[in-house]
This record gives C-alpha cells, structure tokens and sequence, in this order.
C-alpha cells in the first residue's frame, strides 16, 4: 500500500487556488500529463521559485503557487537577429553610411577580442626556440648505462 492516501485528482477548477494541497496531488492537477512530480516541485521550492509550507511535517502548495512557479519557469522568446526597426534605431546620412558614433560591440565581440589579444600575447611569449629550417644533426655516439 502506498504511504500516500490515493486520491483521484478532482479537475483544476474543482479546487480553490489558495487551498493548500500536498504536492504529489498538486503536481497531479497542474500537470495532468505526468511530466512533473512532488520531487520536481521540490526542486523548484530549492531554487526558490515554489511556495511551500510545512504544517505537521507535510509539505503543501497551492495551486496559485504553481502559477506563479510557472511564470518565473516561462522563457523569454529571443529578438529576431535582423529587424525593420534596426534600421530606425541606426540612421543612415545622405551617402547611405552609418552616422559616427553609432556602431554597437556586443559583448561577444569584446570577449572575442580579448581572447584573440591574450592568444597572440601567448604566442611572441612562447617562440620557438629553433628556427624551422635549422639544419639537423647526424646521429650521435650513444654510449649505454650500466
């Protein structure tokens, strides 16, 4: 028998958002498919972004809980690399070149430089020590140890 009480959870609307209920029942009404269990909204409390409460040794959340959880999860839908409005937001003169003084670096062109500048520190700093097109030697007398 499973340590929890079974219950079949009623519909998302059937519940108050505000009423507490224990998070194995919680993940089964605002995720009816499965894919997020009482360890999951656990995770979730340990990353601060759930409101749990402890009352008798039982954890319990609520629904409007979960909401809010699902607001602070949601992803951000990127910019599209090239816009219309770029080319507002950058004026061009008379010539069709950008005016002075508007050009962006992203911070991924600063980091590229940076790496790129301590790359060829790094290479005068370890030359090598003989020429390529040094002559070699002959093979020299090799004398065992005993």
């Amino acid at each position: 028998m499973s340590r929890f009480r079974e219950l079949e959870p009623k519909s998302f609307s059937d519940y108050h958002v505000e009423a507490p209920i224990r998070l194995h029942l919680a993940a089964k009404i605002a995720f009816p498919d499965g894919s997020i269990g009482a360890s999951s909204l656990r995770k979730e409390r340990d990353a601060g972004r759930l409101t749990t409460e402890i009352i008798a040794n039982k954890e319990y959340t609520t629904l409007a809980a979960i909401e809010r959880m699902r607001e602070l999860c949601r992803v951000k839908a990127k910019e599209p690399a090239l816009s219309g409005g770029r080319k507002a937001a950058n004026p061009t003169g008379s010539s069709g070149a950008t005016q002075a003084g508007t050009s962006k670096i992203t911070e991924g062109e600063l980091a590229q430089d940076a790496a790129e500048m301590t790359l060829a520190r790094l290479r005068i700093a370890c030359k090598a020590t003989s020429r390529k097109n040094t002559p070699r030697r002959g093979n020299g007398t090799v004398i065992p140890i005993k």
